[in-house]
């Protein structure tokens, strides 16, 4: 993601008395949606409880000088020590192979950042060799459908829809003693792939970054007020919708509707969709800003008139992009699937999955051009979203602790009397 805090701000709370809290997730400086989600809520977290950061590997030398913080910390293979909540932070991608091998050596509460683990344990097997472990947990998981898909990737063949179709999630939920998720839609998913394992939801924890005016945004961006900007934000892959952006960019454009599209992220997708604009004829209409640092974003998001989030397929993650869009009173465009319609409509307005919502995207987008007033509903709506549903660091913090409390001492039946025992190696 993007929109890292450089620096843990003073809170302004008093210390609390909540359980001790072993936290391992990724940290900053590593551009990832979970760090800066650990940046964000920790320092509210830790004015309320005893919180020991347990830190990514060669994380030391790089992270010390852009993430100054009192909290103290271990290594990340210490065990854990006393009674102490360790909190592991599981997300899709490489920077939690570290997160994933802790919560096999020694257990713990689960925080789910994504209801799809496949390519955690794609990562996990090539990193360690591990494809034999790799075979037996995906068949485990997903039965003799999951175990050809192992022998599949065994020998190099995979397709796109692999990972959502055999999200491997029971893999992981069967080593945790809890499980804490960002919406109803993740809750659900584990519920169904690990029952009797005690799972809470909270709200996921997003700052809203200062960005001025969105006059002076514009200004200082180099932005015409004329024209409707569009912004995406986050990792670019496949599965972020940019065709579908790019399809209703292009007709946008055949219909003479003044547009500016701002590509915020790194990736591959990045370069590609600037290709493809570029012979196109529409480059002029896309700017691709790569990864942006706070203060830059916060204009981008103060700048636009509307967030783009069409995800399709879906990891299950609950958007820290479309809950940025919405903290600062800019309203989104999503996909009208799964956990995305948890979010009001009022604020979060809904297309159909894939590029079948090109169309709509132009709709809305066209309205908006000729009724910019439209917006000013929708803007106080989305501001609403944010503060009520409990996603300002502040609230986030005291909920997630709150969860905690219900879940100390719990345990699965899988887990009941002692550390899950590891799976042998391959």
């Amino acid at each position: 993601m993007t929109g890292r805090s450089a620096r843990v701000a003073d809170p302004g709370l008093s210390s609390g008395t909540g359980p001790a809290i072993l936290w391992a997730s990724p940290l900053p400086p590593t551009r990832s949606g979970v760090a800066d989600y650990a940046a964000e809520l920790l320092p509210f977290l830790s004015a309320h409880a005893p919180v020991t950061l347990v830190t990514p590997p060669d994380w030391r030398s790089a992270g010390e000088e852009v993430w100054a913080t009192g909290i103290p910390r271990v290594g990340c293979t210490q065990p854990p020590d006393g009674e102490a909540v360790s909190l592991l932070h599981l997300g899709n991608n490489p920077y939690h192979e570290w997160v994933a091998t802790r919560l096999r050596r020694f257990g713990g509460t689960v925080v789910l950042h994504d209801s799809v683990l496949h390519h955690l344990l794609v990562e996990e097997a090539a990193s360690e060799d591990a494809w034999d472990r790799f075979d037996a947990e995906l068949t485990d998981a997903e039965g003799a459908a999951g175990g050809a898909i192992a022998a599949a990737r065994r020998s190099g063949f995979h397709g796109r829809l692999d990972p959502f179709l055999f999200p491997a999630l029971r893999v992981y939920l069967r080593l945790a003693n809890a499980v804490v998720v960002h919406s109803h839609d993740a809750a659900s998913r584990v519920r169904r792939a690990s029952p009797g394992t005690p799972v809470e939801q909270v709200p996921l924890a997003v700052s809203a970054l200062p960005g001025g005016q969105r006059a002076e945004a514009r200004r200082y961006l180099g932005l015409p007020e004329r024209e409707v900007v569009l912004a995406h934000l986050g990792f670019l892959t496949p599965a972020k919708g940019l065709q579908t952006i790019l399809v209703a960019v292009l007709a946008l454009a055949e219909l003479g509707v003044p547009i500016k599209l701002l590509v915020v992220g790194e990736g591959r997708e990045g370069r590609l969709l600037e290709e493809e604009a570029r012979h196109a004829g529409v480059a002029d209409r896309v700017r691709l800003t790569g990864w942006a640092e706070p203060d830059a974003l916060g204009r981008i998001l103060a700048a636009a008139d509307l967030g783009l989030v069409p995800r399709y397929p879906t990891a299950g993650e609950t958007s820290a992009a479309a809950l940025r869009f919405l903290a600062v009173g800019t309203p989104v465009v999503v996909s009208g699937y799964r956990q995305f319609l948890e979010l009001p409509p009022s604020a979060a307005f809904r297309i159909a999955p894939g590029r079948a919502g090109a169309a709509e995207l132009v709709r809305i987008v066209a309205h908006v051009a000729r009724n910019p007033e439209s917006l000013s509903g929708a803007r106080v709506a989305a501001r609403r979203a944010w503060e009520g549903g409990g996603h300002p660091p502040a609230d986030a913090a005291r909920r997630l602790l709150e969860a905690i409390e219900r879940l100390a001492g719990a345990r699965s039946p899988r887990a009941a009397g002692g550390r899950p025992v590891e799976s042998g190696r391959g």
